[in-house]
């Protein structure tokens, strides 16, 4: 590898390697898979050298590409048939009442099915809109209004349902 294709390897990497891991984290909702997606991301990334014609068009190749390789991880048959250690410590986890409101916020988005949380995490930590997350994921703008929807409510009742549980009703 040329040294100018070393740097500018370098300088995607800089650029995007917090949002690849927070969205393959968002995804897999695991650190360690997590870490599996982003060094995938990244292989591939070296591997295809891909062209951008925009830094936009260079963003959306990456969260596109987390995306397609969370998919194919999940679908794994190692993936289906392992407990895994983070799920394993939330059962051990003393209850929801014992963590502050942050806490309590990021454990409702990740308890979220992914077909929430993913457009959840793409809109409101990404900030892309409603026309680039379908865009990204392949859906129609209805389908990702409805999808932030329904996320948002579920995230509302699972936040109202700790607060009651904190006063004690």
């Amino acid at each position: 590898m040329k040294y100018a294709e070393k740097q500018k390897a370098m300088e995607c990497y800089q650029k995007h390697k917090d949002m690849i891991f927070k969205l393959a984290w968002a995804y897999c909702k695991d650190t360690y898979q997590a870490e599996d997606v982003f060094q995938e991301v990244f292989y591939k990334y070296l591997v295809s050298h891909p062209k951008f014609k925009t830094t936009e068009h260079e963003k959306a190749w990456f969260i596109r590409t987390t995306v397609n390789i969370c998919k194919n991880f999940l679908k794994s048959k190692w993936n289906k048939d392992t407990l895994q250690m983070e799920d394993w410590d939330r059962k051990q986890e003393e209850p929801l009442e014992s963590v502050d409101a942050f806490d309590t916020l990021k454990h409702a988005i990740l308890d979220l099915p992914e077909k929430y949380r993913v457009p959840i995490h793409l809109y409101y930590y990404e900030e892309y809109s409603v026309r680039e997350i379908a865009y990204l994921l392949h859906k129609s703008e209805s389908t990702i209004q409805t999808q932030l929807q329904r996320g948002r409510e579920k995230i509302k009742h699972t936040l109202e349902r700790s607060e009651r549980h904190d006063v004690g009703e």
